[in-house]
């Protein structure tokens, strides 16, 4: 079943996480993944507000879990780490 990879983020270093997500794009895309959603307009309406939220669709669960290990993703969050505060999860979804 299809998955969401769902990324809630605060960026602290525009630049460090510029770099970040020039890598990233590639290794979702590599592992099946494409984007739904990226930094649009979101009301918030529970819990902590992040100003930007991404939305990837990936084949499943798994091969979203695989895109976070892969060694592609890893160099791009390497990035990410100390230029953001960020949640990411992945949820299968219905269909």
């Amino acid at each position: 079943m299809p998955a969401l990879w769902i990324a809630h983020v605060t960026v602290t270093d525009a630049e460090a996480y510029g770099k970040y997500a020039e890598l990233a794009g590639p290794a979702i895309a590599k592992h099946g993944g494409e984007f739904i959603a990226r930094g649009g307009r979101f009301v918030q309406l529970e819990g902590k507000e992040r100003p930007r939220n991404v939305v990837a669709k990936f084949p499943s669960v798994d091969a979203a879990v695989e895109c976070y290990h892969s060694p592609e993703y890893q160099e791009a969050l390497g990035h990410a780490r100390n230029a953001s505060e960020r949640e990411l999860m992945v949820v299968e979804t219905s269909d």
